[in-house]
């Protein structure tokens, strides 16, 4: 069976007095022990004359044979200078105590020179800050202004350098989604008529680009270079035949008004419409509209003049020159309020 071993010692033995000491209490124990340590309250005596100022909480580590090791610091201190004999401490480990040996902490005291009480001086009065806050308060909002400079010099640098202009205007751009602006575009048809013979050619011409437009963006081919053929051959490996048939249809009909001066009824026309809206609802996604930030492209005419070159270059010139100033006068004062 494991021992219990508990042991007590002291660092420093001599103390000046006002200083401390601590007294490290430790205890070696098997693992699931309960330990009961002595307790003190702040400034309690632990002996007449010695009082206890800080416990520290208990510090485990175990040691080479498994056993806990368990330590706890008691700081001391005492102010009279004489030799204090401190009585041991007692320690339960599980249902038995345990006590420590005795220890034993000198106090001494300063020694005081009373055949030369010359060489003692009196506490020193309030002593005079060596700056004031008005003496560095120019310099600080002097150095905040030469910073405010320093930056205005970078900005109007790097903006030559570009060869932009001082203020850009940036436009941002609302992209609807494919089948958002099919949709516009077959409600402006809508509000237009077309109700005449004459204008069924670009009745049909308007909504089938339209419906190409859609394609392209929403299926990714190239409707408005390819026949009617070609597109209704496409997007049967796209989608279903029904809705395809119906497409087919208006197609053919749009290239027989278009090229072959068919004339088409008025509900033709509205089949042809709603064949559309009916493709498009069933095939478009649900995207949200893109804002994409456009920053102007300059062209050649609208680079700056030479004139306003020089200006910016001699602002720039005069700014610099005002940072170099008072960068020197900055430091300057700082060497005069230093020596």
């Amino acid at each position: 069976m494991a021992q219990v071993k508990v042991e007590s010692r002291i660092d420093p033995m001599e103390i000046l007095v006002g200083q401390q000491a601590g007294i490290t209490l430790t205890v070696t124990t098997k693992e699931g022990q309960a330990v009961e340590w002595p307790e003190y309250k702040y400034t309690e005596q632990i002996s007449p004359g010695v009082e206890v100022v800080d416990v520290t909480a208990p510090d485990t580590s175990r040691t080479d044979g498994g056993q806990l090791m368990l330590s706890r610091v008691y700081t001391i201190t005492s102010f009279d200078d004489t030799l204090y004999y401190l009585p041991p401490m007692k320690v339960k480990v599980g249902d038995k105590a345990y006590s420590t040996r005795q220890l034993a902490l000198k106090v001494l005291t300063v020694e005081v020179d009373t055949l030369h009480p010359n060489q003692f001086y009196p506490p020193k009065p309030v002593q005079t800050p060596p700056f004031l806050w008005k003496e560095w308060a120019p310099l600080f909002w002097l150095s905040l202004l030469m910073l405010l400079i320093a930056a205005a010099v970078v900005y109007l640098y790097v903006r030559l350098r570009d060869n932009k202009p001082i203020i850009s205007r940036i436009r941002f751009i609302k992209h609807l989604p494919p089948h958002q602006k099919a949709m516009m575009e077959i409600g402006r048809i809508k509000a237009e008529g077309f109700d005449t013979e004459e204008e069924q050619k670009e009745y049909y011409t308007r909504l089938t680009d339209a419906l190409r437009t859609y394609l392209e963006e929403r299926f990714g081919i190239q409707a408005m270079e390819m026949t009617s053929g070609e597109i209704i051959d496409r997007l049967k490996q796209e989608e279903d035949l029904t809705k395809i048939e119906e497409l087919r249809q208006l197609l053919e009909t749009a290239d027989l008004v278009k090229f072959a001066k068919h004339s088409a009824l008025l509900g033709e026309r509205d089949r042809n419409m709603e064949s559309v809206i009916t493709f498009i609802q069933t095939t478009k996604r649900d995207d949200t509209p893109v804002i994409e930030r456009v920053e102007p492209q300059l062209t050649d005419s609208e680079r700056r003049s030479k004139r306003s070159r020089s200006i910016i270059i001699g602002l720039i010139t005069a700014l610099s020159l005002a940072v170099a100033f008072l960068f020197a006068y900055v430091v300057w004062q700082l060497t005069q309020l230093l020596i």
